[in-house]
């Protein structure tokens, strides 16, 4: 038996229902990940509720799956890593550029440092060292970036853990972490 399951529309609340509905109106399914989640009404919603609410702050649509993959790498989560690709493609990243932003090699100055940030973060449990934040600044993020990146990494890693933890199956194309293709 797995430790969570993924369900489906009739399987979960009247008011669960909603949110599935919402989902499928604004994205046009409802990703397994959120499928899982549904497991508990309060965290489906959490979740969904504190990436709504970081949206349309400091960080562009392209910026947020940076973050979203570089956590995603750090967790080893290909869950996320295969959805965050996907998306981001969608926000304009080309496949090479994706598992750029993983490596920590992307060439744009303010992309690496945010990943590197990020990444530096989620390995650390929060303890990123004083340089890669004064990189972060350097680039020109400011405070409040910083606040929501630790938004975004939260977020991230409630979704990578809530996968691994659930052993979500992949609705999107596949990719490996990179650990696990050498």
């Amino acid at each position: 038996m797995k430790n969570l399951e993924i369900l489906s529309r009739e399987q979960v609340a009247p008011e669960t229902q909603q949110v599935f509905d919402n989902l499928k109106g604004a994205i046009g399914m409802v990703p397994n990940l959120y499928a899982t989640a549904a497991n508990s009404h309060k965290g489906l919603t959490a979740l969904l509720g504190l990436g709504d609410a970081l949206k349309g702050g400091e960080f562009s649509g392209k910026e947020v799956e940076a973050i979203a993959l570089a956590v995603g790498e750090a967790n080893g989560c290909n869950y996320c890593l295969s959805a965050h690709t996907a998306i981001g493609k969608m926000q304009g990243f080309t496949e090479e550029e994706t598992v750029k932003l993983r490596t920590g090699e992307i060439e744009d100055g303010k992309l690496n440092a945010l990943t590197s940030l990020a990444k530096e973060i989620t390995e650390t449990r929060g303890l990123p060292s004083q340089d890669t934040v004064d990189r972060f600044f350097s680039v020109g993020y400011n405070k409040a970036a910083l606040v929501e990146l630790i938004g975004f990494v939260a977020n991230n890693t409630f979704t990578n853990y809530l996968n691994h933890i659930a052993d979500t199956t992949v609705d999107f194309p596949k990719v490996s972490a990179l650990n696990q293709l050498a």
